[in-house]
This record gives structure tokens, sequence and C-alpha cells, in this order.
């Protein structure tokens, strides 16, 4: 997970073999992302049963800083590492404290291991228990991703807005910036796909295929004087997406297979 810090723009070499600006220096939208790097918090063992997967036990790090202690409550079952499991998986912490701004509540998330059997996957993930994970260790330059986020928050919006709805005449009965009609007599029911005014934004999507141009940890090559609108100086490492992302500045996002368990 990083946070969203801003929108920029970069020149680049255009190498696309069927392109009319072939190895030509075209300018691209870029979005910077700060990565901090996560903080492991514990070993989730899971057991195959009629409802789904069981947690059985858990194994918490040693080294789980106060200021992550205050804000999230660990899970009771934790004790040895159980004889019979199915599946373990690592949960880890962001650190919003080490981005600077007035987020403290950081959000957890469930990482998932490939691995042949569970005992492979167990050996990777208690090396990755007692140290900090950064962006450097899962992602690779060059390569696409797919982004989890929340859109914008519109609020409360009518249906010109929320439907692209055509505003009627000015001769119009009643309203100008209003649908004509709630839908045919019968059936006699207002369907769902009448467009009417309601809440806007503020959705889960996904966005598949964002190139990732750049992986570095020297902020300074990137930091405007003065830092970015409504975001501020980028102080870790940070990753340079294609395009633009959902969400406003400060966001969390979230690349692929990531989750939000109840702490």
């Amino acid at each position: 997970p990083g946070f969203k810090a801003g929108m920029t723009h970069c020149i680049v070499r255009d190498n696309s073999p069927n392109t009319l600006y072939k190895n030509e220096d075209i300018s691209i939208p870029i979005t910077i992302i700060e990565c901090p790097p996560l903080k492991p918090l514990s070993l989730r063992f899971y057991q195959n049963s009629y409802v789904g997967l069981k947690c059985i036990a858990e194994i918490h790090s040693k080294n789980i800083p106060k200021d992550i202690k205050k804000y999230i409550k660990l899970s009771k079952k934790e004790g040895n590492q159980p004889e019979n499991f199915d599946d373990v998986k690592l949960v880890a912490s962001t650190q919003p404290h080490l981005a600077g701004f007035g987020q403290k509540r950081p959000s957890l998330i469930e990482i998932e291991a490939s691995g042949k059997n569970k005992e492979e996957k167990l050996a990777y993930l208690k090396s990755l228990l007692e140290k900090d994970i950064r962006v450097q260790d899962i992602l690779k330059e060059q390569k696409f991703l797919d982004i989890h986020g929340i859109t914008k928050g519109k609020g409360y919006q009518g249906t010109v807005k929320r439907f692209g709805v055509t505003i009627r005449q000015h001769k119009a009965e009643k309203t100008k910036r209003g649908i004509g009609t709630l839908g045919s007599w019968h059936p006699s029911k207002v369907q769902f796909t009448v467009p009417q005014a309601g809440r806007m934004g503020h959705h889960q999507r996904v966005e598949y295929n964002k190139a990732n141009l750049l992986i570095d940890a020297d902020p300074k090559k990137i930091n405007p004087k003065g830092g970015f609108l409504h975001y501020g100086l980028v102080k870790n490492d940070y990753l340079l997406l294609k395009g633009s992302i959902p969400g406003p500045a400060k966001r969390t996002e979230h690349g692929p297979g990531t989750d939000h368990p109840r702490p």
C-alpha cells in the first residue's frame, strides 16, 4: 500500500514500433505514490472448516512499535505454532506517520504468499516477520500493476452530474436539471434503471494495467519546491505510475491481492 502524493508529467522516449511518434520525446502524465515500508505484525494460521478458512492461532512479532499498538487491537489467539494447519498468512500494517501528514491510524492488510506447500510458505513468511517490507522487495520496474482504490467522494448530487442527463429547456415544467419521467406505467413501480439523485463517488474501484515506470528511494529527485499540493514533501520510497489513479491525495492505494481483515 502507498499514499497518493500527486500528479505531474515526464518526458519519455516513445519506443513503440507502430506509433506516429516513434523514437521521439513525448510528454505523459504520471502519478507519484509514496510507499513507506510495511511493518509485519503477526502470522495467522488457518484451518479449513465447513464455513471456509478459520483462524486457529496467531504468532505476534516482537518488534511492534508503540504507536501502532496504540491504534490497533491485536488478536487474542496468540500462541504457539499449531501442528495441523492448512494455510498461513502475514498480517502487516502501514506506517502513515513516516509520510509526515496527519493520519495516525494505520491500515491493516493480510498478505498471502505463494509456494509449493504450506511449509515453504511458512518459512518465507517467518523470514519477513521481524523486518520491514519495502516496495523494492515486492514490485519491479517496467511492470504492470492493478490499482485498488476508493474514488473521490462527491456527496449528494443530482441526475445531471450523476448520470449525465440532458438539461431541459427553460420552458420545461417544474425543473430544468431533472428527468422528464419516472418510467412506464407498467410495471407499476420505479425501475432501478431510472436516473435519480443520490450519493456520488466514494466507491471502491480497480484499474488494471498501470505501467510502473520507476521505483526510487531518493525523494529529492521529484520533490517540487514547497511540496505537492494538498500533500507536502515525499519522504520515503516512491514509485511513478503512468496515468491517474482513483482517489484524492493522501488516500491509501492498494496493490493486487490485499485485504482489510478485522484486527
